[in-house]
């Protein structure tokens, strides 16, 4: 991109993932690449009946990740968050940090729902088996920052420790956030991403009631979620994590890191119309404000990793504010795609997994296709990628997230940092 100085540039040195693709980062691109879902049957039983045929189940066991203190104490939630950051962290080869660098490195955390998993044991507890006390530690596997917290005490970073709930922009704030912390010199390098896992009774029925879940594929259970497809009926839900780390562009230099992609801008930007109907014109200024921060053409943005959750309106209203935003001729060149077909709706960690399938899609000159989009939606008439991958060179990309609350996110990428 060429810029004169290295101040107040941010790289990408690390990443880790988990989800239903599998355990790893290197797996996430592998399956969204080909278009392979990781959405299998749910059949998990729970004190009330529920009605979820499908859903993005982590496949891995990870216990093996943590003592037995550890796992009785953290909910699932805060589990699968450590088993992403461990792996960002030593895939960026950041180690053996100094009490100075460690005071200036920062946990910058999302999730929507938080300790889901504890909640729902504590009331079972109480109310189901009708014991009048729960488990010691309860209060630490239900609060929001537990996640950042078990972050904080395995990696000893003792810079900003800060936990965001945006619904499905969580960890994209986190991580915007991360990336502005860095550039304004608050801190040289961050863990930012964010992790969900709340497939409990109470979720389940919650989401139930406002009807935005998947109808099952009658054919294959694995191609339920159909994002931009005429026949899209909703989101699966998914669990996952997603990490990523940050740096100054000099902190990186200095230690000699490979540098994977440069955050080069980030739009945030709220509706203040509706509590669940999305408005193109609220997610169109979030790009906006990205292409702005960056200083770039839009024209040189090559490729769209879009929220695409697969709901009627929803995909709708993004494929407006896409138009909105590139003007309807540079809009129908871009490559676009939602990933969610594969790996479902991570909700508080779909903003970091997505963008972590983005910089590897640019790292390979590939962009991944929208799996099971078989039946084009005239209303949306972008190029969504139907089936399959495109190889194409992708210098500049965008991610973005969308949450209910009226919540928007973009984040914009280069791929050649000189």
């Amino acid at each position: 991109m060429g810029r004169d100085s290295d101040l107040g540039r941010v790289v990408i040195t690390g990443l880790g993932a988990v989800s239903c693709l599998g355990l790893g980062s290197d797996i996430q691109f592998q399956k969204a690449s080909l278009c392979n879902s990781g959405i299998t049957s749910f059949s998990n039983s729970f004190s009330i009946p529920v009605n979820l045929s499908c859903a993005g189940l982590v496949p891995a066991d990870i216990t093996n990740y943590f003592d037995s203190s550890t796992l009785g104490m953290y909910d699932r939630v805060a589990h699968i968050s450590w088993v992403a950051a461990k792996e960002a962290l030593e895939h960026s080869g950041l180690k053996d940090l100094g009490v100075e660098k460690l005071n200036r490195s920062g946990i910058f955390w999302g999730t929507g729902f938080g300790g889901a998993n504890t909640v729902e044991n504590a009331y079972d507890t109480i109310y189901i088996h009708g014991k009048d006390r729960v488990r010691p530690f309860t209060v630490i596997g239900v609060m929001a920052n537990g996640a950042t917290a078990l972050i904080s005490l395995n990696t000893a970073f003792k810079g900003p420790s800060i936990t965001y709930s945006t619904a499905c922009a969580s960890s994209a704030h986190a991580i915007g956030e991360a990336y502005r912390s860095i550039k304004h010199g608050y801190c040289d390098r961050a863990i930012a991403g964010g992790a969900e896992s709340l497939l409990t009774a109470a979720s389940i029925k919650s989401w139930e009631a406002l009807k935005t879940l998947a109808i099952p594929d009658s054919e294959n259970i694995a191609h339920s979620c159909k994002p931009f497809s005429k026949n899209r009926s909703g989101f699966v839900l998914g669990e996952g994590a997603a990490a990523i780390i940050l740096e100054s562009l000099s902190s990186a230099k200095k230690r000699g890191a490979i540098i994977l992609a440069e955050i080069i801008g980030y739009g945030a930007t709220s509706d203040s119309l509706h509590i669940t109907k999305p408005d193109p014109l609220g997610q169109s200024k979030a790009m906006q404000l990205a292409i702005k921060d960056a200083g770039l053409s839009a024209e040189k943005v090559v490729y769209i990793n879009a929220h695409g959750t697969a709901t009627q309106a929803g995909d709708i209203a993004e494929t407006i504010s896409i138009k909105n935003t590139f003007g309807l001729d540079q809009a129908k060149k871009l490559a676009i795609s939602s990933t969610k077909a594969v790996h479902g709706h991570t909700l508080g960690a779909a903003g970091a997994l997505e963008l972590l399938i983005t910089i590897q899609a640019m790292q390979n000159n590939i962009a991944p296709g929208t799996a099971f989009l078989e039946i084009n939606d005239p209303e949306c008439d972008l190029n969504y990628l139907p089936l399959r991958s495109i190889e194409i060179p992708i210098p500049y990309a965008m991610s973005n997230s969308f949450a209910f609350g009226g919540s928007n996110v973009s984040l914009l990428l280069a791929r050649d940092v000189n």
